[in-house]
């Protein structure tokens, strides 16, 4: 098994959420709420917790605590955040809106 699934975990949702929020300004499957990169990423992570739980055949918090999974939101959400402000930034710049 992984020695520190927790670190793992933390690693993965922040490359994730950093990634989706590179997508976020261009809304590649439109402007619906449901639709937005932020909201697909938290799905993308249930999916992903579900499938764990299935192929392992016990809950995720087993093998992952509870506080662990909240921060690992956490660290997720910011890094959509900076990938999100990343993404506008560097389309500014690149337009010439900001110098």
């Amino acid at each position: 098994m992984i020695r520190h699934p927790a670190r793992l975990w933390y690693g993965l949702m922040a490359a994730g959420g950093f990634a989706f929020g590179l997508l976020g300004d261009k809304r590649p499957l439109g402007t619906d709420v449901l639709a937005h990169p932020l909201a697909i990423f938290f799905a993308v992570v249930a999916a992903a917790l579900l499938i764990l739980r299935i192929a392992l055949q016990r809950p995720a918090p087993e093998l992952i605590p509870e506080r662990a999974l909240v921060i690992g939101c956490l660290v997720g959400g910011a890094a959509f955040l900076l990938g999100n402000w990343i993404a506008a930034t560097g389309i500014a710049r690149l337009t010439g809106i900001v110098s």
